[in-house]
């Protein structure tokens, strides 16, 4: 059994009313899961307030509450403890509950708004190669060794961080390889956890509509490296502006990467083609199978990551030139038309910028590049005109259709899309509220050796509407429809 007291140790308390000697069996911030003798933790957030909950919770047998504001009554035999921050504790108490797993593994975060599932899922790839046992938390999988388990979030809940990460040490894991997302940090789900190392990719505009203000997003990205500690090393992508930045007043020890800037460690495309690049790294020259720009300073991150780690250059080389694509990252399909298909995650005007930058360096120019892009709901409405116009300016076609509305009408996400488009770009430009219809019609405009790219979802197996969830796959569906309208042209041969 656990003891109350013993999972506080860290929290910082405001005051204590009962007894903190007495014994608990879980902690959870949903008074849903509450049974007897659990801790309930009243978190609150952005839509619904824990503190609204916290006598269901003690109606469900909950014996204390970690709570911010303490209720008018307090009830008889149930320990209150009044905390600054409900967040925070629940993370430290998640630490503390599972014997402070992080401790027994090397966890390497990986943060910024483009390449974080590219670098993390890389990295464990990597180790893996190299002989090591290996745990992942990303936002396609997380991996506890070879064992799989769905992905809900970028960043996790306290419990659920800390559950996997005493899974993985009960597997024997010595190395994770984990994303952190801006919204991680702000409610302070990595808070109690030591990191070993923590990666900086880049910052461009995205989650504005929990932020508020890109100083903002960027303020709490930087609170990951403030919070490293003297034995961590920081490694940043100083060709991003915002990277200096992000290690003014970190305690860990500072490393560089970059490909056009002085930096620890730099790179050079030599070539860049639909089948790979071809990288020098540290004067090594390095065939990899990823494709575009933004992909070399993914695979430059790696490289420096398990260098730092402790790895051998000449066998870091090898293991680079192995690696795959990360599902739904510049995923591509070549039917037997020759048509190219492209599936791509970039949902930020950043990432969409660079995957149809990478195609454009890469295409000849004789063949069209139609673009099928959407913005999601309930999700940062800025970025929705600046998404539209790259798509219409970097594109032979863009057709503009539904992402993932959620609850907002996606008519209305459209014409927000729509009215951010250059007038130069307008018959460039098509509408189809329906993503099957559009990929469709895309597959439809497409010729031989024309390249199509389905942007925003990637790895997505759904699409959300009105809170529902239907299977949607953007990959599947393209290279069926490819596939169909091949053995149709041939049967009226």
């Amino acid at each position: 059994m656990i003891v109350l007291k013993d999972i506080l140790y860290k929290v910082k308390i405001d005051a204590v009313y009962g007894n903190t000697d007495t014994h608990i069996n879980a902690v959870h911030f949903d008074s849903r899961k509450v049974s007897l003798d659990d801790v309930f933790v009243a978190v609150p957030g952005t839509a619904v307030d824990g503190h609204d909950y916290i006598t269901k919770a003690i109606e469900s047998g909950a014996i204390a509450v970690i709570c911010e504001r303490l209720p008018a009554e307090l009830i008889n035999g149930v320990t209150y403890i009044s905390v600054e921050s409900a967040h925070h504790a629940l993370a430290i108490m998640a630490s503390n509950f599972y014997d402070n797993p992080s401790k027994n593994l090397k966890l390497i975060g990986v943060t910024g708004t483009n390449g974080k599932t590219t670098i993390a899922s890389l990295l464990y790839e990597l180790f893996k190669k190299a002989g090591y046992k290996t745990g992942l938390l990303s936002t396609v999988k997380v991996m506890v060794g070879q064992d799989r388990h769905p992905a809900t979030h970028t960043t996790p809940d306290p419990m659920a961080i800390n559950g996997y990460l005493k899974s993985m040490n009960l597997a024997g894991v010595e190395y994770c390889f984990m994303e952190v997302s801006s919204h991680g940090i702000d409610q302070q789900r990595t808070a109690g956890l030591e990191f070993v190392a923590g990666v900086f990719s880049n910052l461009t505009h995205d989650h504005l509509d929990y932020h508020n203000s890109f100083a903002a997003y960027r303020d709490v990205k930087k609170r990951f490296f403030d919070e490293l500690s003297p034995k961590a090393f920081a490694l940043i992508n100083v060709d991003d502006k915002n990277g200096a930045f992000m290690l003014q007043n970190s305690k860990a020890r500072k490393v560089t990467y970059a490909l056009k800037t002085y930096a620890d460690y730099k790179a050079q495309i030599l070539e860049n083609q639909f089948h790979g690049l071809l990288l020098k790294i540290d004067n090594n020259e390095v065939w990899s199978k990823l494709i575009g720009n933004f992909n070399a300073y993914n695979l430059l991150a790696v490289y420096a990551v398990a260098i730092e780690l402790g790895l051998e250059k000449i066998e870091v080389l090898q293991y680079l030139s192995e690696l795959e694509s990360v599902g739904g990252r510049f995923q591509y399909f070549i039917s037997q038309s020759e048509i190219t298909a492209i599936v791509d995650y970039a949902h930020t005007p950043d990432a969409l910028k660079n995957v149809l930058e990478t195609i454009n360096t890469i295409r000849t120019g004789n063949e069209s590049l139609i673009t099928v892009v959407g913005c999601g709901g309930d999700r940062d409405a800025t970025k929705r005109p600046l998404m539209a116009n790259i798509a219409a300016s970097l594109s032979s076609k863009a057709i503009f259709t539904s992402d993932n509305p959620r609850t907002e009408d996606p008519e209305k996400i459209l014409q927000e899309m729509e009215a951010g488009v250059e007038p130069q770009f307008y018959n460039k430009t098509l509408t189809i509220l329906d993503r099957r219809q559009a990929i469709r019609t895309a597959c439809q405009l497409a010729q031989k050796n024309d390249i199509i790219l389905i942007a925003g979802k990637g790895h997505e197996n759904y699409q959300e509407i009105n809170g529902v969830r239907r299977e949607f796959d953007d990959m599947k569906i393209v290279t069926e429809l490819l596939n169909n309208m091949n053995q149709h042209s041939q049967g009226n041969v």
